[in-house]
């Protein structure tokens, strides 16, 4: 569990709501139903119409990655592949089918599993690759989900905004309905501004964030099980992994 995003929304609503109990306000202010149901249920209608449902179902999917813990620390995969790598060459690589099974890291196993079937090099590369790419598409439609959603919100509050206040001009002899008009007009605002800069654009970073870090990891493992599966020096494919790691780290 990431614990850094839970505070992150925590302190960002909390922010907001302290703010205005510290100017006399009160929280059932900043609760209105019809700003809500303008925002939000508006957001999400432009949201579908600009994705298919596949998208928004893998978007949902992708909050996992971003209040889930992060993937394996580079470092702890070289050490593993190092550890299969030295049995593959004591024993051979069927010995390393039993332990297949145990490895966490489903992208390492499924790489291990390749090479236990003896698939040649080129074609192991070719599948990580391509499963490498798909996992990246998939990933990056989903961020592009928040983002758009942080996009269409403010302008949704906005016309909740104008609604709110078309209605006070409705009731401008009527001054206690004023009150409410103007009430949805602000909250609604606050929903659409508040949403996309406090969840829906954080989100989509935060999963690009995610995205980058575990594509750099998956080409860490396929240059390791490439390495496992040509029965290299396990210092060579030690210096070699550590310098990826390195090149990473700088840029």
């Amino acid at each position: 569990m990431d614990i850094a995003a839970f505070i992150g929304i925590f302190l960002g609503i909390g922010a907001i709501i302290g703010g205005n109990l510290t100017e006399g306000g009160n929280i059932t202010h900043l609760v209105q139903l019809s700003a809500g149901i303008i925002v939000f249920g508006g957001t999400l209608g432009a949201t579908l119409l600009s994705f298919s449902v596949r998208d928004i179902l893998n978007a949902i999917k992708s909050l996992g990655m971003v209040f889930g813990r992060s993937s394996a620390a580079p470092g702890e995969v070289i050490e593993d592949i190092l550890g299969l790598l030295v049995k593959a060459r004591k024993m051979g690589l069927l010995t390393l089918e039993s332990q297949v099974k145990t490895i966490d890291n489903a992208f390492l196993r499924k790489g291990l599993s390749l090479v236990i079937d003896g698939i040649p090099p080129a074609m192991i590369k070719e599948i990580l690759s391509q499963e490498i790419f798909t996992y990246e598409e998939t990933y990056r439609k989903a961020s592009k989900v928040y983002e758009s959603a942080g996009g269409f919100a403010p302008t949704i509050g906005i016309l909740g905004a104008v609604l709110g206040l078309i209605q006070v001009m409705r009731n401008v002899t009527d001054p206690s309905k004023i009150g409410g008009g103007i009430a949805v007009a602000f909250v609604a605002t606050i929903y659409g501004v508040g949403s996309a800069n406090l969840l829906f654009i954080p989100i989509g970073k935060k999963i690009m964030n995610r995205l980058n870090e575990e594509i750099f990891v998956r080409e860490l493992i396929v240059e390791g099980v490439l390495g496992v599966e040509s029965g290299v020096n396990p210092y060579f494919l030690k210096a070699r992994l550590n310098a990826f790691l390195a090149e990473h780290e700088k840029q």
